[in-house]
């Protein structure tokens, strides 16, 4: 809603949702009837709401004493990628003898998620993601997770010379 007449004190609009409940549009419609008129009312809010002062808040994300940079040269800040990731657990993190299978899945997942998103950052052409051999399960999840990405060119698990069955190798399209 907005006023016929602009007032430089109230709010330019005001949104309001109604919700009709049907046992009261039919009991006004039947008074409707009773009394042979042809429309009724609803009211719908008793004032209109004052302006609100516009905040000029300054909302950077920078903390105190960084410099922003130019949104085209982000790739010299990002961390460097790597051609290879290794998600073997013991060349992710030295404590994760306490951790629970899933936990475990996890970490591997946040890690290889964080080095395709750098690889794709920085435009390469390919990527080798070590999971292993064992039951596949994360080969199946990493799998599972490349069919859905529409950077992915296409991705292979054969036999490679230096990590056998247990890597992929991802080629991307950009």
């Amino acid at each position: 809603f907005s006023l016929v007449e602009p007032d430089k004190t109230k709010a330019k609009n005001k949104e309001v949702t109604v919700k009709l409940k049907p046992k009261q549009v039919f009991t006004k419609i039947k008074e409707l009837q009773e009394k042979n008129e042809a429309t009724f009312s609803q009211l719908l809010f008793a004032t209109y709401p004052d302006k609100q002062e516009e905040h000029t808040d300054d909302y950077s994300f920078s903390p105190k004493g960084t410099k922003p940079y130019n949104g085209k040269q982000a790739r010299q800040h990002l961390e460097p990628a790597r051609s290879v990731v290794d998600l073997h657990i013991d060349k992710i993190t030295s404590d994760w003898k306490g951790l629970s299978n899933f936990e475990i899945l996890t970490m591997q997942l946040q890690t290889f998620e964080k080095y395709y998103h750098l690889a794709i950052a920085h435009h390469q052409p390919s990527l080798i993601v070590i999971h292993g051999v064992g039951e596949g399960v994360l080969r199946d999840e990493i799998h599972d997770l490349l069919r859905l990405k529409k950077e992915v060119k296409s991705f292979v698990n054969q036999h490679h010379p230096l990590y056998g069955f247990g890597a992929t190798e991802i080629f991307f399209q950009y």
